[in-house]
């Protein structure tokens, strides 16, 4: 740290009295500063130190003054007790007293509330409150200060009190100091960093000491001692640093914890204020002998480099270590003055005032960032420039280079015959690594630190600026006085080149032969012997590692990815194709590595080709290099032939075409021109070929048409090359019907396959006269036949029966097919029968009539059923062999006929609440049903309907016994559930009825009557049933 005076003034009063200052403060744009001196408030430019103006209002000292946040005013305090309120224009506008002289003052960062305080009391005031607000205390105010949000304002006393208090004045927090009244409270700041978690306030008093406590009272830190009566403390914009100065007559630089840095000036009295320009590096000093000196502050850079490891100071006593390509960090707090830094490998060597600390890495990993303290070397040395090697320190004082061991024994000393200007370590085994050094009188030496002599590398006329070393140690690259980058070779001490404009030089550790130099504002890369690239950088360039140059701006070090395109192109444009590739290697953009790739296989290097399109993973030309690669295995040579297929892979066609004629192989081009499609130039290139070749290179620019979806030029030209298929798939698929019947038409009838296509095409786009006209014209009655059954146009196709009988199955089984799934089975049933198809037919009915009964339709059911007796009769009319089963079929369906007529009025009471059924009628009908189920029950008609019918309809005409005898049937069924109560209840009243019938209730005829008792099994005289003695057959009924 280097304090530079900016302009210094001293105050007087007309007598040519020193006018004691007593305190500063800055405009908030620190373009002014405020200065209280005598009984006057100064106000000076702070860019120059020119007063601007006196303001004169009070009549006694003024011992403080403070400026608002926002600029619009500021205040002063006197002796004469009173505080006045100047505007930013320099106007006063309100003044207020206190019973006692004003000590101090200081506005509210966020309210701009002004408090200000006196010996017994302090007061609280505001612009938008018309009286001030007051409150006593029991010792007098030296000082005060608010919190960075303004919620509370701290006091200090002469008691050795801070008295923290909030913005009504009620104390919160009393924080008392060990020496009590005798170690007053001279001077407090709170610290104005945003990034400290805790308001942290700095505390001075005359017991000289310095102490931290966070707002709740509580003491950060131990106690600084130091050794004069503080006057003022005052915090840098940020709360990096503080400024401190009293009767030391200096002002001192301390960090934020209190540990001193050095001394900002030396004063010939007491400072007894001192304050830092807002978001500056500026400090101004006020005196007791009326000096104002204002200072510039310059913190010079400490830091150290190798490769990708930077370490540099922060905050004065702290050191980072930043790695540059992983960006990780970690700070080592030293807490004291960090003076020097060094690093090499895992080494890390930090100068503090007092000793030397030596670091070293946890592990070897690369990117291992954990430093532990190996060595410390308890001594205190002067020097200007700090090496650390191995197992060595390197101390270099001027023209003397000392090699100290890590436990502080000096092993050798080297004098030089002029000052040294720089000093590098370039590696080397541990314990002997070798130092680099460059003199002031030009001189460039190699030491070993095992070796007490130098050796002189080569002597230049000019003083030594920066230097650097080939990867090789073939090379020296050197920055002179001039600004001037001169390259030597080692070995013959001839310089290769020179450059001008260059602060700063490195070689780049992963490629021979490059270096980078940087000066006025660019960044200049310069391969082998070819011209410099340039590009805009700020900043000096400390390291080159592949593509990354590290490059130091101000205090930070930033590694900045540069493409090393520029040097890969000069190396193209020679075809060093090889030299190009090491470049690329380094760091080039994918664009880069495909024109390096390009160009190397247009080179026929096909090895560099190969790796540069590996790394843009590229197949199509690796695909390319390895068939090359595999024909020249095979013994082919031809380079022409070659060169022409990378040419067509590129899109350079018609050199390819030129160098594929040239070699003999026209074929090869005829095939690249097709395949892309180029059919003009094809036929350019066919002027003088073959009518055949003409043919398939019309046949291939029709497949192209087709497959780039432009279906009518390829159908039109697959026409003219005769490929008549393909051009009807194509019209086909696009439903271009005029196109295909114009097509169809010209077609000959022998052509049956596009013909037969072009009908199925109309077929599909529903345009069946069309389809009609093909087959016609093809002659294929049957497709014809199919074709109208398909539509469902009947007519024309019983037309077509009427004169093609045999083709009537074709027909008239789709349209029975077709009317049964319409629901028209009775018609399909009569198609089924005039198709022949007795079988479908039969099965139609059953179907039917299968269908009836499970509706319940049992009407419908004895129809379909004397429908099938019929149809049984009819078979056995024409069919000898089928004449006696389909007979007994016939009987069986006349019955099941009969059966479901009957139950179909017996099922019509059982479910309806009416019946148009007579009694009698309904009695006869059950009666008959009764008798004839005998074993198998015809699926759908109950017993169980029939008997309860019988039962309710004898016991209704009077015939009890019949009616006794269908209920004790009944027992022996499953009754439904809606019928159990009902015919318990008959049952139990049919009991007491008489035990016979009635007989005269019967009106069925006399015949009928016979015939129930007979069925009863009892007779009306009581004697045996006739029918045991008689034996004629009986047909029992039910009309």
């Amino acid at each position: 740290m280097r304090a530079v005076p900016t302009w210094i003034d001293k105050v007087h009063d007309r007598d040519k009295v020193e006018q004691c200052i007593y305190d500063l403060a800055f405009k908030p744009d620190g373009s002014q500063l405020i200065v209280a001196a005598g009984n006057r408030v100064l106000v000076y430019d702070t860019a120059d130190g020119t007063l601007i103006q006196p303001l004169k209002g009070h009549k006694d000292t003024v011992y403080c003054v403070a400026y608002a946040k926002d600029g619009k005013r500021f205040a002063s305090g006197s002796a004469d007790k009173s505080i006045i309120i100047w505007t930013s224009k320099l106007e006063g506008i309100l003044k207020y007293t206190h019973n006692d002289s004003i000590q101090c003052v200081a506005y509210n960062p966020v309210t701009h509330q002004l408090a200000s305080c006196s010996s017994g009391d302090f007061g609280l005031w505001s612009p938008e409150q018309k009286s001030v607000s007051k409150h006593k205390v029991n010792s007098k105010i030296t000082c005060c200060g608010w919190t960075n949000d303004g919620q509370y304002l701290a006091l200090g006393m002469m008691s050795g009190v801070v008295s923290i208090r909030n913005k009504n004045g009620e104390e919160k927090v009393k924080i008392e100091r060990p020496g009590g009244s005798s170690s007053p409270i001279w001077s407090i700041a709170w610290n104005p960093s945003k990034d400290e978690h805790h308001d942290i306030l700095a505390v001075a008093d005359w017991g000289q000491k310095l102490s931290f406590y966070q707002l709740s009272g509580k003491q950060i830190g131990k106690d600084r001692q130091l050794n004069f009566d503080p006057c003022c403390v005052s915090y840098f914009s940020k709360g990096e640093y503080i400024v401190m100065g009293g009767s030391d007559k200096q002002a001192s630089l301390y960090t934020k914890d209190g540990v001193r840095l050095g001394t900002i000036g030396e004063q010939n009295s007491w400072v007894w204020t001192c304050r830092v320009k807002p978001d500056s590096n500026y400090v101004v000093v006020g005196c007791q002998d009326g000096t104002i000196a204002f200072f510039q502050l310059i913190f010079s850079t400490v830091h150290g480099l190798y490769k990708d490891r930077y370490a540099y100071r922060d905050s004065m006593t702290d050191v980072i270590v930043q790695h540059l390509i992983t960006e990780q960090k970690v700070r080592i707090k030293c807490r004291e003055l960090v003076k020097k830094i060094a690093i090499y490998r895992s080494r890390l060597a930090i100068q503090l005032p007092e000793k030397i600390l030596i670091y070293e890495l946890y592990s070897d990993d690369s990117s291992d960032m954990h430093y532990r303290v190996k060595e410390k070397i308890c001594k205190r040395f002067e020097c200007n420039l700090l090496v650390v090697c191995s197992q060595h320190i390197i101390l270099c004082q001027e023209k003397r280079l000392q090699c100290l061991s890590f436990t502080s024994v000096k092993e050798k000393e080297w004098i030089m015959e002029s000052l040294i200007r720089y000093i590098k370590v370039i590696g080397g085994p541990p314990g002997r690594e070798g130092l680099l050094v460059g003199l002031k009188n030009g001189a460039i030496l190699k030491i070993f630190v095992d070796n007490p002599f130098p050796i002189t590398l080569l002597k230049q006329n000019t003083s030594v600026r920066c230097l650097d070393m080939s990867t090789s140690r073939s090379k020296l690259a050197v920055v002179d006085e001039h600004n001037t980058c001169l390259v030597y070779d080692i070995h013959t001490k001839e310089l290769l080149f020179q450059e001008p404009n260059a602060n700063s030089v490195a070689w780049n550790t992963q490629c021979e032969d490059m270096l980078c130099f940087s000066g006025s504002g660019y960044l200049n890369i310069k391969a082998s012997n070819f011209p410099v690239h340039q590009q805009k950088l700020q900043g000096f360039v400390v390291g080159y590692n592949g593509s990354k140059i590290f490059c130091l701006h101000v205090y930070s070090m930033a590694a900045v990815e540069v493409p090393q395109s520029a040097p890969m192109y000069q190396y193209l444009e020679k075809r060093m194709f090889k030299e190009a590739y090491q470049i690329a290697c380094l760091g080039v953009t994918d664009s880069d590595w495909r024109d390096l790739a390009t160009e190397a296989l247009e080179g026929l290097d096909f090895d560099t080709a190969k790796k540069a399109f590996i790394r843009v993973r590229d197949l199509r030309y690796l695909e390319l290099i390895n068939s090359i690669e595999e024909r020249k295995k095979r013994g082919e040579s031809n380079t022409e032939l070659f060169l022409a297929d990378v040419y067509a892979y590129q899109g350079k066609f018609h050199e390819a075409a030129k160098l594929y004629k040239k070699s003999g192989h026209d074929n090869r081009a005829l095939t690249m021109y097709t395949d892309l499609r180029m059919f003009e130039y094809a036929k350019d290139f066919l002027a003088t070929a073959d009518p055949k070749d003409t043919k398939l290179l019309m046949k291939k620019q029709a497949d192209w048409a087709k497959n780039s979806k432009e279906p009518r030029a390829a159908a039109d030209m697959y026409l003219t090359a005769g490929e008549n298929m393909k051009a009807i798939e194509i019209i086909g698929e696009h439903g271009w019907v005029d196109m295909l019947i114009d097509l169809a038409r010209k077609l000959d009838k022998a052509e049956r396959e596009p013909l037969a296509r072009c009908a199925e095409f109309f077929k599909k786009l529903d345009h069946h006269g069309y389809a009609a006209e093909t087959y016609s014209k093809m002659g294929d009655l049957k497709a014809l036949v199919q074709l109208h059954v398909e539509a469902r146009h009947w007519d024309e196709a019983f037309s077509l029966v009427e004169k093609h009988p045999q083709y009537k199955d074709d027909v008239y089984v789709p349209y029975a097919q077709w009317l049964a799934e319409n629901d028209r089975f009775e018609e399909a049933q009569k198609a089924f029968h005039k198709a022949g198809r007795q079988a479908e037919a039969v099965k139609v009915l059953e179907q039917l009539t299968h269908n009836a009964v499970v509706e319940s339709r049992f009407n419908d059911a004895s129809y379909y059923y004397w429908m099938l007796s019929m149809q049984c009769l009819d078979i056995a009319r024409d069919n000898e062999e089928k004449k006696e089963e389909m007979l007994k079929k016939f009987h069986s369906f006349q019955h099941l006929a009969e059966l479901y007529h009957v139950y179909h009025s017996i099922h019509r009471y059982m479910v309806e609440p009416f019946s148009s059924n007579m009694p009698e009628t309904l009695f006869n009908q059950s009666r008959f049903l009764f008798h004839n189920l005998n074993k198998d029950i015809p699926l759908g008609i109950s017993k169980v309907y029939t008997l309860y019918a019988l039962a309710k309809q004898s016991k209704a005409l009077g015939a009890y016994k019949v009616a006794r005898h269908a209920f004790e049937k009944l027992q022996g069924l499953k009754i439904p559930a809606r019928f159990e109560e009902s015919m318990k209840l008959s049952c139990l009243t049919i009991r007491s009825k008489p035990y016979h019938d009635n007989e005269f209730r019967v009106t069925a005829g006399p015949e009928a009557a016979r015939n129930h008792w007979v069925q009863a099994g009892t007779h009306p005289e009581g004697g045996a049933s006739p029918s045991q003695g008689d034996t004629r057959s009986h047909i029992h009924s039910h009309l």
